[in-house]
Formats: structure tokens, sequence, C-alpha cells
């Protein structure tokens, strides 16, 4: 006798199956049937573990896909500056399954604009992908001289660079290259460093390192 499936495996066979639909298709092409279809399961078996319509379905797998794009950022660098890059850079989609995955989430986003249901689903997720910037950046820029407002403002346009690679992703037919990807971050964060000087205490701090200490004695 074979044993039961593990509905959460079969759960997420289903969202594989609403991510390569939309992906190949578009999202307005989602139905059980079609999903049935792709996983070889009954629509009996997909309403067992979902309920009688799709929208149970579709909101399922908008909750596999966050999930997924975040557990892609698990791993990042101790330098504050490379941890922004590493977010970004993880965020990006550099692999066939990882395209897919953003080809979906976006499509999703444009449903939203008329889905007051996913709406508050999205913008609970952008304002939290808002606020890892903006506490990263505030970490890149400890030893600089900046106040919240200007930090608040600089956030901005790096979170658009985020959203900006995904939409336009969405519409290239490969992925893109992680290197690429870190290189354009790198050389943003380089210039965004360099826009604003040392702050008093970071000045302060160096100063006080032994190199410069022993820097007097030297001409003596």
């Amino acid at each position: 006798m074979s044993k039961r499936a593990n509905p959460d495996v079969r759960r997420e066979q289903v969202a594989d199956a609403v991510i390569e639909e939309i992906a190949a298709h578009g999202i307005r092409s989602v139905t059980l049937a079609r999903i049935s279809a792709r996983t070889g399961l009954a629509i009996g078996s997909i309403r067992h573990y979902f309920g009688d319509t799709v929208r149970e379905v579709m909101r399922f797998t908008l909750g596999v896909l966050m999930q997924r794009a975040a557990r892609r950022a698990a791993t990042m660098s101790d330098d504050p500056v490379a941890r922004i890059v590493d977010v970004i850079a993880f965020t990006a989609p550099t692999s066939e399954q990882e395209r897919r995955e953003n080809i979906a989430l976006v499509e999703y986003r444009v449903m939203a604009r008329t889905d007051a249901e996913l709406a508050a689903d999205i913008a609970a997720t952008s304002l939290a992908g808002a606020e890892v910037i903006r506490s990263l950046l505030r970490d890149a820029l400890a030893d600089r001289a900046i106040d919240e407002e200007a930090l608040h403002r600089e956030a901005l346009p790096l979170f658009a660079l985020v959203e900006g690679i995904s939409f336009s992703s969405a519409l290239f037919s490969a992925p893109l290259h992680e290197a690429e990807v870190r290189a354009v971050v790198t050389a943003t964060m380089r210039r965004l460093r360099d826009a604003y000087p040392p702050s008093e205490k970071a000045v302060e701090g160096a100063a006080g390192t032994p190199e410069a200490a022993e820097e007097p004695r030297s001409h003596r």
C-alpha cells in the first residue's frame, strides 16, 4: 500500500504548477483544469487541499513566491555595505527557476492594482521590503554624516532599483547575470557613500587608532 502524500508537498506541487502556468500563459490563464493538467492531480484532489475555488490556490502560491524570495537572502555578508549588495543580488532572478518565479510575482503585482485582496498582501510585502532596505542602508551609512530625513530619501531610489530589476527582468527571455547585478549595486553604493562625508564620530575613531597615534612619534 502506498503512503498517503504529504499535504505540504502536494500544495507546493500545485504552487509550482501555478507558477509555470503564469510564466507560460499569464495569470489570467490559471484554472483548476490547467493546474490539474500540469500536476496530474484530479480537480477533486486540488479542491481537497484548497477549497472549491482557484482563489485560495492563487493566494497560497503568492505566499510561496514571497517565502522563496525571502529565503534567497538568508545568507549575507557581515559587512553592512556588502549586505545590501547581497540582498539585492539574491532577490534578482539569476536562474531559470527564479526568472519564472519573478514573472509570476510581477503578474500578481499588476493584478493587485484592481484586486483589493491581493493589493493588501502585496502592499504589506512592499512596505516590509522598503523597511529592510532602509534598515540596511542605515547600517551601511552609520559612519557617514547623514540624518534620518536624508536616509529615507536615499532609501527610496535604492528600493526603486530593486523594483526596477524585478519588473524589467520579467520581460527578458533569460535570467540576469548575478555578477552584473552585483556590479550595478556596488557602484550605486559607492556613489552613495561618497556623497556624504564621514561623521564626526567616525573621524574621531579613526584619529584614535594605533596607526594615527604612532604618526606624530615618527616625526620626533
